[in-house]
């Protein structure tokens, strides 16, 4: 995959990054959101819902470092939990609004930090420097489409 074919569509990055395992998945959100975080956050709040975003990112901030991260994991695997299924419930721009509340939490270290020695691996920071050339409405509309299927979207633990 080169530049140029992800700025004609986004479709292989997408590909590329759900390939990854679910930590790499981790590490490509944060580093998008840090690299893009100013200017994610008013994108977002006209059509996220700030209140939801803020309530689940509090229920996440109370736990500890490895709960948090599990969560997180939990999210992007779709594991059927209470959390991941509120998760799940949340519009795509909320979504995006709870992942940079995150990153912004593991900067404050409120939430589970990136490990201050982590390397994205070559694969993974390849795809991040094509995602950087995208243009804003590009890079919204690939973090929109990574989070769209993520959470539990199941509505119980048993089935009926």
């Amino acid at each position: 995959m080169t530049f140029a074919e992800l700025k004609n569509n986004i479709d292989p990055g997408l590909e590329e990054f759900n390939r990854f395992d679910t930590d790499t998945q981790l590490a490509l959100l944060w580093f998008l959101y840090t690299k893009m975080g100013g200017s994610i956050t008013p994108a977002a709040p006209g059509a996220a819902a700030p209140q939801i975003a803020e309530g689940l990112y509090n229920q996440i901030k109370e736990r500890s470092h490895e709960e948090q991260l599990q969560l997180q994991r939990d999210f992007l695997e779709g594991t059927n939990n209470e959390i991941a299924r509120e998760y799940g419930s949340l519009s795509d721009n909320t979504k995006l609004l709870l992942w940079y509340r995150l990153a912004q939490g593991m900067e404050t270290k409120e939430i589970v930090p990136m490990p201050e020695d982590y390397e994205l691996n070559k694969k993974a920071d390849t795809l991040l420097a094509a995602i950087e050339t995208l243009d804003f409405e590009q890079q919204i509309t690939f973090l929109r489409r990574v989070v769209s299927p993520t959470g539990s979207q199941q509505t119980s633990q048993g089935n009926i």
